[in-house]
């Protein structure tokens, strides 16, 4: 995929250090374009400027005055900018003999590293990305601040989600029956309680039924109440779901698994808000207010007879669907940055983001079991991470493309190969500009050229 600096009000911040004052002024003249520049020639100015200016990005020789021949000093400021804002993404400069000291900084929490002399054309390409995954995580932040008290669980920046959440405002103040449809994972409950949380029935119980995993000789009591000696082993009187919901919010989910005889009698009890337990004879008025969800085409379900018609229409006044985890444009990141930030604090581990092939790993995969799927994977990662990042490996997800079909598996492999191998020559071995070229990341042209087998 591509990444463009992210679109802010202004230019992204951006902070250099190095004690060579031709070296700087010349980046600041090929950068100023493009970012607001701060220039610093050492240590302890490089902390001010980062203290005052805040900048998103950071790049910093490790080689700094007064011992520019050994890298203490840029270690030492890339600890304390990242104490100041561990979100900072700080790229560190090295020697091309010192690579065990750029990974000693990656290890420490430094972003990315480049080797000197350093390419003006390599380095815009790398600030670009981290520009990108600064502003991914600023507007992860910002939604966390500014979110209203019924969203706390729902993230979303996507034009998809914040149409969800301008319905979800429109019908909370109402008891307008709605209907949430989407595939299973999406989160339809949370967009119920959301409903529930914004409504003037906010202070009553929030209860929910999944009427697809409770027997069909069991649901009717779940949802009605039976009486003491309804039935064997109906030992006392009980109240079913609906009464538990009294002055509040019951949802109904996977509403197409509802058998039909059902259906008949929740349709009657949505006209006239009223039940009978089973084996009773009083009627029971109930104020609740009933949403309703699934996962299956009901219109589908009609057309077999296997869901009523006159229901569909009671229950669908309002429609709200949930886009695929694949559709929402720009949320992935949001999402496992909030699961991150989650799961990290119940372990207590120190992780500060992802690196970027764990980004693209996430990115290209096609969530088949969406928000859950993406959540469970996180979990895993949080337990599994040894560094301060989440790698493709801790996320299980170093080979989790689209796998080729037997038989296919060795024609995709021989086009990969002569793909990366004519972008390499056409570019004479320059990975940064073959990764642009390909439209994918320099790390993951490295675990393509590793896994292909190409011999550089």
């Amino acid at each position: 995929m591509t990444f463009e600096a992210h679109r802010s009000p202004g230019k992204p911040k951006l902070l250099i250090v190095d004690d060579d004052e031709g070296l700087l002024k010349q980046m600041k003249w090929a950068l100023a374009e493009e970012y607001d520049v701060t220039l610093a020639e050492d240590r302890e100015s490089a902390l001010k400027a980062f203290q005052k200016k805040r900048p998103e990005i950071v790049a910093l020789d490790l080689g700094l005055p007064p011992m520019p021949a050994s890298v203490e000093e840029g270690l030492a400021a890339l600890s304390e900018m990242l104490a100041v804002d561990p979100r900072a993404k700080i790229i560190v400069i090295t020697g091309r003999g010192e690579k065990k000291h750029a990974l000693e900084a990656v290890a420490c929490g430094a972003y990315d590293f480049l080797n000197k002399p350093v390419d003006v054309h390599e380095l815009k390409i790398v600030l670009r990305r981290a520009s990108y995954l600064a502003g991914l995580e600023r507007e992860y932040h910002m939604l966390m601040n500014s979110s209203e008290p019924g969203f706390q669980d729902m993230i979303g920046g996507s034009p998809q989600m914040l149409e969800v959440f301008t319905t979800v405002r429109k019908v909370a103040a109402s008891d307008i029956p709605v209907l949430i449809t989407g595939e299973s994972g999406t989160g339809k409950e949370l967009v119920a309680k959301a409903i529930h949380n914004l409504s003037p029935k906010n202070k009553g119980p929030f209860v929910a039924i999944s009427c697809g995993a409770i027997p069909d000789n069991l649901i009717e009591s779940e949802l009605f109440g039976h009486e003491r000696g309804a039935f064997t082993d109906a030992h006392v009187q009980r109240k079913g779901r609906i009464e538990m919901a009294e002055a509040g919010t019951l949802l109904l989910d996977e509403i197409g698994e509802l058998p039909l005889a059902l259906q008949v009698k929740l349709l009657r009890f949505l006209q006239e808000q009223m039940i009978e337990r089973i084996g009773g004879r009083e009627i029971i008025k109930v104020d609740t207010r009933v949403l309703t969800a699934t996962n299956r085409d009901l219109n589908e379900a009609m057309k077999r007879g296997s869901f009523r018609e006159d229901l569909y229409f009671r229950i669908g006044v309002i429609t709200i669907h949930l886009p695929r985890l694949k559709d929402r444009d720009g949320d992935i990141p949001l999402l496992s940055q909030a699961f991150l930030n989650r799961y990290a604090l119940q372990a207590k581990k120190r992780l500060t983001g992802f690196t970027p092939q764990a980004i693209d790993a996430l990115e290209a995969y096609d969530w088949p079991g969406n928000v859950r799927e993406l959540e469970n994977k996180i979990k895993r990662a949080v337990v599994m991470a040894e560094g301060k990042r989440i790698k493709p490996e801790d996320l299980n997800m170093k080979d989790s493309g689209p796998k080729p079909e037997v038989g296919l598996k060795e024609a995709r492999e021989a086009a990969e190969r002569k793909l990366v191998l004519s972008t390499l020559a056409k570019n004479q071995d320059n990975m940064t500009r073959a990764a642009e070229d390909l439209g994918i990341s320099r790390p993951t042209l490295y675990e393509l050229i590793e896994r292909l087998g190409i011999r550089r």
